[in-house]
């Protein structure tokens, strides 16, 4: 599957077989999260694989009740849970250097979108969950002071395709020279 296959053809997936997910596929998985992008080279985004059911029954539980991103975090075979360190992205010399702040949420983004991809590749589907109580996830899986929990992600093979879901035109959110500028 080419790179445009992949982004076109991938969709949040909900619903995942019990079919385990080889530590090979998650290797090369994880692989194409850590070449992702990051600011300054800082490689601020980590990973938790957790494959137990107990501690995915325990992750489920930090988000709101009723979130449909429960049934996907205990039945899909993996979660991975991305984290990143605070303090590195954006920072040079231990001071912060742009006006967003702390970039840790753009690197772990640009991780997680290459993870996601290279899942859809290799047939698997994921979905981005990112209600939940992050502090009680990091205090779930032992994360140490300095680093944050920013998304969990379930992972296995789909038992349905995923919707599509409506695109908004190019028109809508692409401008040429300055905002609101189209080309005719």
């Amino acid at each position: 599957m080419d790179i445009f296959e992949a982004i076109h053809t991938r969709r949040s997936i909900r619903h995942y077989k019990s079919t385990p997910v080889s530590d090979k596929n998650i290797d090369i998985i994880l692989e194409a999260a850590h070449w992702a992008p990051s600011w300054n080279n800082t490689q601020c985004a980590r990973f938790i694989v957790i494959k137990d059911n107990h501690t995915k029954a325990k992750l489920a539980e930090t988000l709101p009740h009723n979130n449909p991103a429960a049934v996907a975090i205990n039945t899909a075979p993996v979660v991975i849970v991305a984290c990143a360190e605070l303090k590195k992205s954006g920072f040079m010399g231990g001071q912060v250097k742009t006006d967003k702040g702390d970039w840790f949420m753009f690197d772990v983004a640009l991780a997680m979108q290459n993870l996601t991809l290279a899942a859809h590749a290799l047939g698997l589907g994921t979905v981005h969950v990112g209600l939940f109580d992050s502090e009680k996830v990091a205090q779930i899986l032992n994360v140490p002071d300095g680093f944050t929990v920013v998304e969990m992600m379930p992972l296995g093979v789909p038992a349905d395709e995923g919707k599509t879901s409506r695109r908004k035109e190019l028109a809508e959110i692409a401008f040429y020279e300055s905002w609101g500028k189209t080309i005719v």
